[in-house]
């Protein structure tokens, strides 16, 4: 009876001794409105650290980045970034959409004093920004929607910018028109525009007056490029003299540029050329009538190129 009574007695100790242990180390109890919080605290889950935006730049200090779905502009090397208010997906629309992994070649301009970008949302317009980002204005370049293809903006002053752009394509034949802006980008009139429905290759304005377009992407077999010395009211086709070693070879005219006192222009071999290098060789050509008649002057090879225009 005793031992029963003992064992009785341990049992009961040990208990109690647990029991205290375990009070002493529970939770304590929460009202409502405190266990409410405390549940919210938990389910916070840590936010990443944003990925660095890797630029792409124009020169060491001014880029871009598309990363997130945004299109950004730094001026001091990615230190710093704002956003440009466009929808990625409205730079690029149209029949030709690049890679968007970078934008269209020519469709933007980023230098110290503008950034321009050209975009279509139901109509072709251009964001732009004279104060690096920090406000911005559109303009709307045409009204209609066109299928847009080719695309160029530039400027050669204040008072003197320009949109090319080529539309509603079909097989080898498609329309084209030249914008014409005296006020920054705030207003823009068409010009006149060449007699062919060829596929644009090129085309650039080398002042107020003289600009040119250039025709032919799919097989070209000659050169086809339209001179205008009057804004773009009237053009005229121009005339290259061409070594007979080199017909059918150089076909494709880039845009003119000013070299010294007279135009220069570099000219590919297209898209099936295989003369020397796998058709990676150029030629250079001038003009020393303000871009009506053009001569050879030499084979340029691809590193060198970028030390003309």
């Amino acid at each position: 009876m005793k031992y029963i009574s003992l064992i009785s007695s341990v049992l009961i100790v040990s208990i109690l001794i647990i029991a205290t242990i375990y009070y002493q180390n529970r939770e304590p109890l929460l009202s409502p409105e405190a266990e409410w919080e405390y549940q919210q605290q938990q389910s916070v889950t840590e936010i990443p650290e944003a990925e660095p935006l890797r630029g792409i730049y124009v020169n060491d200090q001014i880029g871009y980045s598309l990363q997130n779905d945004k299109l950004q502009i730094t001026y001091d090397g990615g230190n710093e970034w704002e956003e440009v208010p466009v929808e990625k997906e409205y730079l690029f629309a149209g029949e030709y959409n690049g890679n968007q992994d970078e934008l269209i070649e020519d469709s933007f301009l980023l230098t110290e004093q503008y950034a321009t970008f050209l975009f279509d949302a139901e109509t072709t317009r251009l964001i732009y920004s004279t104060d690096q980002g920090a406000t911005w204005q559109e303009s709307v370049i045409t009204e209609s929607k066109p299928a847009i293809r080719y695309r160029k903006v530039e400027f050669q002053s204040d008072t003197f910018w320009y949109a090319i752009l080529s539309f509603d394509r079909t097989m080898s034949q498609e329309g084209a028109a030249v914008y014409i802006s005296a006020d920054q980008g705030n207003t823009w009139q068409p010009t006149n525009m060449p007699d062919t429905t060829r596929l644009v290759a090129d085309g650039g304005f080398v002042d107020a007056d003289t600009g040119f377009i250039a025709y032919g992407t799919i097989n070209p077999e000659e050169p086809d490029m339209y001179v205008t010395n009057d804004g773009g009211e009237s053009w005229q086709e121009t005339t290259f003299e061409m070594p007979s070693k080199y017909d059918r070879v150089f076909v494709m005219p880039n845009a003119p540029y000013k070299e010294e006192d007279h135009l220069a222009l570099i000219m590919e071999q297209g898209p099936n050329g295989d003369y020397y290098r796998d058709g990676l060789i150029r030629a250079k050509f001038i003009s020393n009538d303000n871009g009506h008649t053009w001569e050879f002057v030499e084979e340029v090879e691809p590193e060198h190129e970028e030390q003309m225009g």
